[in-house]
C-alpha cells in the first residue's frame, strides 16, 4: 500500500473514531475533509485549526486509531543521555520525536507527535542497529520542551570539547546565515565549533555578562564576568587552539579572520536554549595572540521598574517627581558598569507613553523598548553624540537621552536643549553625584549654564546580592559597623553573610542590587557651581540638607540583609578614601 493510501485510510478511522468519541460533528468532519483535499493539511492539524476540537483531543483519538499509550508529561531527567549523542537535536525537533530509553533488550522507546509519520522512526529503527521502536504520543510543547531541556542537560562538557578539539584543528565554521540559529541545534561535528558553541552556552546558564578570551605563552585562559567578577570556570585550554577558536568567533562576528594586527569590533546574533541573544565582540592583537571580550546581552529584557533596582522609597518619590519634569538635564554617574544604563531605561520606562516623544542616542543600543525611537553612534559615518542629538532636537521631542556626554560640544547642545523646553538624561562618568557638576565646568561649559539646566545628579553602583540559599546570620563588630558609616548602638547587631553553595556556584551572591546618591540641585547648589567651588564643598552642602552618601545607601542595605559588609567597602571605595584625607 503506498502512503497516500495509507493517509487515506488513516484519516478516514480516525474521523470516524473523533465524531464516536469527541463533540465533533458529521458536518465539521465533512467540513475538514474538504478543505483538506483543498490544502492536502493532515486531517488532525485542520480540525484544530478550524477549532472543532483541540490538541490534546485529536492525541488521544490518534492514540486509540494506532492503540499507542498517551503520556501528558515528560520528565526530562528520565531520557537516557547516552541516546542523545546519536541523534541530533535539529532531527528531533525537526520530526518531533525523543528517545526516552530502552523498555527492553532491543526495544526502544520513542515519545512522537505524529504517529503517521513514519520516516524518523525508520532513520531510528537503523541508527540504533535495527531496533524495534515503541511509540509513545505526546503533544508537540511537550515533546519540545522536553528536547530543549534534555539536550542542555546532555551536553558535552567544556573541558572535554576542548581536548577533542586539541586533535581536529582544521575543521572551522563557515560564515553564519543571518538568521540567528539556535546554538544546541548545530549539526556540525567539528570540534573547535561545539567548543565555541559550548562556552557560550556554558556562559548563558552562569549569567555570565561578559566572556574573556585570553592567550598567553602556553596556554588560553577563559573567564565568565559574573556579578561584576570575573571568574575561571574551566581549565586553561591548549595553547595551539588560539587561532581556531578566534577565527571560528570571527566568522561569527562578521570579521576579517585575516587581520590580526588591529582591533575590530563585530556583533553576533544567536539563539541559546529558545532565546535570543545579541553579542557584541571585541578582538585586540595581544603579545601571544588575540584576546577577544564577548558581552552577553539578551534580546528579551525583563519589564524595567525603578522600584526593582535598588531604590528606597524616599529616593523613588524624589526620583519621580524629577523625572517628570518638563525640561532640564538629569545626569547618572558612575564607572563603566555600574547600571547607568539600566537605572535610565527604567525611568523612561516609567515616563513612557503615547502623550510623549522619547528619543535616544546611545553607543551601544542595549535595551530597546517600545514607543522609544532609539539612534545607535556610529563615528564612521560622523554620526556622533553632538550630530545625533542636533538631528534629534529637529524631531520634536519631549525626552532626550543622551548615552553618554563626552565633550564639551555635546554637553552644550544637551544645555541648550534643555532650556528650551527638553528633558534630557544622560551619564558621565565621576566618582559621587558633586563631581558630575565640577566635571561639566572643567570640561569648558559656563559655570552659570550648569547651575540653571540641572534639576538632579545620580551617582550610584552595584554590589552582590546575598544569596538567600545560603547567607547566614553573625552578630557584627562595632569595628565593622564604623567601616560603612554607622555608629555603633551599644548593644549586639546581627548581619548577614553568604557561606556559598551550589545555587550560587560556591560564591556567596546571587544578583546584583543599585546603591545610590541622589543630589537634587537648588539655588544653594546653584550658587556655589556658580562661584566655581570645587566638589568635595559641593558634596558638603548637600549632605547637609539631608542627601544620602552611596556608602550610607549600602549601609542601609547591609542593615537590610540584602549585602554584605565588604560588598559595600568594595563598591564605594573612593568615598572611604576620600573620608579619610
Amino acid at each position: 500500500m503506498t502512503s497516500a493510501a495509507a493517509m487515506d485510510t488513516s484519516s478516514l478511522e480516525l474521523g470516524e473514531i473523533l465524531v464516536r468519541e469527541t463533540r465533533l460533528t458529521p458536518e465539521q468532519l465533512e467540513q475538514a475533509r474538504l478543505r483538506q483535499t483543498e490544502s492536502h493539511e493532515r486531517l488532525a492539524d485542520v480540525l484544530v485549526e478550524e477549532g472543532f476540537l483541540n490538541a490534546d483531543e485529536v492525541l488521544h483519538a490518534l492514540g486509540q486509531q494506532q492503540g499507542l499509550a498517551v503520556v501528558a508529561s515528560i520528565d526530562p531527567e528520565e531520557v537516557d543521555e547516552s541516546l542523545l549523542a546519536d541523534v541530533p537535536i535539529a532531527f528531533a525537533k525537526q520530526h518531533r520525536v525523543l528517545p526516552l530509553g530502552w523498555a527492553a533488550e532491543g526495544v526502544l522507546r520513542v515519545a512522537v507527535a505524529d504517529p503517521l509519520d513514519v520516516s524518523p522512526l525508520d532513520d531510528l529503527h537503523l541508527l540504533f542497529d535495527g531496533a524495534e521502536i515503541e511509540i509513545v504520543l505526546a503533544r508537540e510543547p511537550v515533546i519540545l520542551n522536553a528536547i530543549n531541556v534534555a539536550y542542555d542537560r546532555g551536553l558535552t562538557s567544556t573541558d572535554e570539547l576542548a581536548e577533542e578539539a586539541e586533535d581536529d584543528l582544521d575543521s572551522l565554521a563557515t560564515e553564519l546565515s543571518n538568521e540567528p540559529k539556535d546554538l544546541l541545534e548545530s549539526t556540525d561535528d567539528a570540534p573547535i565549533i561545539r567548543l565555541v558553541n559550548s562556552m557560550m552556552q556554558h556562559a548563558v546558564k552562569e549569567r555570565a555578562s561578559d566572556i574573556h578570551i585570553e592567550p598567553f605563552e602556553h596556554e588560553i585562559r577563559v573567564r565568565f564576568r559574573i556579578d561584576d567578577v570575573l571568574y575561571e570556570p574551566m581549565k586553561p585550554l591548549p595553547r595551539a587552539l588560539q587561532a581556531a577558536i578566534a577565527s571560528r568567533i570571527k566568522i561569527m562576528g562578521n570579521l576579517d579572520i585575516a587581520e590580526k594586527r588591529l582591533p575590530q569590533d563585530g556583533r553576533i546574533r544567536l539563539k541559546i536554549a529558545g532565546r535570543d541573544y545579541d553579542v557584541r565582540l571585541s578582538t585586540v592583537p595581544v603579545a601571544h595572540g588575540e584576546r577577544l571580550v564577548l558581552r552577553l546581552l539578551p534580546d528579551t529584557q525583563e519589564l524595567l521598574d525603578l522600584s526593582k533596582i535598588g531604590f528606597s522609597e524616599t529616593q523613588l518619590e524624589a526620583l519621580d517627581r524629577i523625572i517628570r519634569r518638563p525640561n532640564g538635564i538629569f545626569l547618572v554617574t558612575g564607572p563603566t558598569g555600574s547600571g547607568k544604563t539600566t537605572t535610565l531605561h527604567a525611568a523612561l520606562h516609567s515616563i513612557n507613553g503615547p502623550e510623549k516623544n522619547i528619543i535616544t542616542i546611545e553607543d551601544p543600543v542595549e535595551i530597546t523598548q517600545d514607543g522609544v525611537g532609539q539612534i545607535e553612534v556610529n563615528p564612521k559615518i560622523q554620526l556622533t553624540f553632538a550630530t545625533g542629538l542636533r538631528a534629534v532636537l529637529r524631531q520634536d521631542p519631549n525626552v532626550v537621552l543622551v548615552g553618554e556626554i563626552r565633550d564639551v560640544e555635546t554637553a552644550e547642545i544637551a544645555i541648550q536643549a534643555s532650556l528650551t523646553g527638553h528633558f534630557v538624561l544622560s551619564t558621565l562618568h565621576t566618582n559621587d553625584a558633586a563631581s558630575a557638576l565640577t566635571r561639566l565646568v572643567d570640561m569648558g561649559v559656563e559655570p552659570f549654564l550648569v547651575g540653571s539646566s540641572l534639576v538632579a545628579v545620580l551617582a550610584q553602583r552595584l554590589v552582590r546580592v546575598l544569596c538567600p540559599e545560603c547567607k547566614e546570620a553573625y552578630t557584627t563588630t562595632d569595628e565593622e559597623l564604623r567601616e560603612i558609616g554607622i555608629k555603633p548602638p551599644g548593644r549586639p547587631v546581627t548581619l548577614y553573610r553568604g557561606t556559598g553553595c551550589p545555587a550560587c556556584s560556591h560564591t556567596g551572591y546571587r544578583g546584583r542590587l543599585g546603591i545610590f546618591e541622589l543630589m537634587a540641585i537648588d539655588d544653594e547648589i546653584r550658587n556655589l557651581v556658580s562661584q566655581n567651588v570645587d566638589a568635595k564643598s559641593i558634596k558638603a552642602a548637600a549632605t547637609r540638607k539631608g542627601m544620602g552618601t552611596l556608602r550610607a545607601d549600602g549601609a542601609r542595605k547591609v542593615l537590610q540583609g540584602v549585602t554584605s559588609v565588604s560588598e559595600v567597602i568594595r563598591a564605594t571605595e573612593e568615598e572611604g578614601a576620600a573620608a579619610q584625607v
